[in-house]
């Protein structure tokens, strides 16, 4: 499985780790689902992500934004990273999370061309609630039950 999240917010990308806001539900959720929580240091979270065949990585390769909300992303500048060619190295990858509404559109703004749709047959998409703290409208136990049930469902 791919969980793809927009772009990595302003802590994110100082400390050069994914979902690095201390209040960002990711880790909590990647802790309960398979073991990779934030009790443990970075690279043994991503080595559990790995063990667990779970891949994390962004629709939005670069960009120019203010501050880390995906509303200040500037459409202009957004240069995609290569989900193309991830699937051509993984062509047995099934499922495509979202990690919010904002990398599920700009996955669609990026990836809508029908050469590109191909290689994502035999995929199935789902959105799930954005793991951000500025995402308020679920609670992070909320959150929590939502990613649970689609995650683990075969």
């Amino acid at each position: 499985m791919l969980i793809l999240g927009s772009m990595p917010g302003t802590e994110s990308l100082r400390r050069q780790q994914y979902y690095a806001h201390p209040r960002n539900a990711f880790w909590p959720i990647m802790g309960a689902l398979f073991g990779a929580g934030p009790d443990l240091p970075y690279p043994a979270r991503i080595e559990r992500l790995r063990a667990a065949r779970v891949a994390v990585w962004d629709v939005v390769g670069q960009c120019r934004r203010v501050g880390s909300l995906d509303a200040r992303i500037l459409a202009e500048s957004v240069i995609p990273n290569d989900i193309p060619a991830l699937l051509r190295r993984a062509p047995r990858l099934q499922r495509i999370f979202f990690n919010g509404g904002g990398a599920e559109t700009w996955f669609r703004r990026c990836f809508r061309d029908p050469p590109a749709e191909s290689l994502f047959a035999g995929c199935r998409f789902v959105r799930l609630p954005s793991t951000s703290p500025a995402y308020a409208a679920l609670s992070p136990a909320a959150k929590m039950e939502r990613w649970r049930r689609v995650l683990q469902a075969p």
